[in-house]
């Protein structure tokens, strides 16, 4: 098993992307045969009801984790929520599920979708690095 210390956390859903601020959060990789990962969130209270929901229907999430390093691209992964624990005024909460490893080339997608908005080039660079940093979901061309 290897453990890498999460920075960041965003929950995907057809609204977008949701910021979910950590107070601390780990990853592991169980490094078997099922490519098995596991993240532990220990957030605010406040999103108790969030994962309450997506404990209870069991449904498949797709996440987006900043691993280790503030610059590294953004991990996706699919997971369930598997638990969910109070601690004083705080949660917290294990996904388990398994990574994308398919890459779907985002950086050349989001371009392709922004070269069609007929930004200057200003505006171009702005957009690009806000939707690098933010990956909302793209629509395909």
């Amino acid at each position: 098993m290897k453990t890498f210390k999460m920075l960041s956390f965003d929950l995907v859903n057809e609204d977008g992307v949701l910021n979910i601020p950590l107070i601390d959060g780990i990853v592991i990789n169980q490094e078997n045969s099922r490519n098995s990962w596991i993240l532990e969130l220990f957030i605010s209270k406040e999103h108790q009801t969030i994962f309450e929901t997506y404990k209870e229907s069991g449904d498949l999430i797709e996440v987006h984790v900043i691993i280790s390093f503030p610059d590294n691209e953004p991990a996706p992964f699919k997971v369930v929520v598997s638990d969910i624990r109070e601690i004083g005024n705080r949660i917290s909460v294990l996904l388990k599920g398994t990574i994308k490893t398919k890459r779907n080339k985002y950086a050349e997608q989001l371009l392709k979708n922004l070269l069609n908005e007929n930004l200057t080039n200003e505006e171009l660079l702005t957009q690009f690095k806000k939707g690098m940093r933010e990956r909302p979901r793209l629509k395909e061309l």
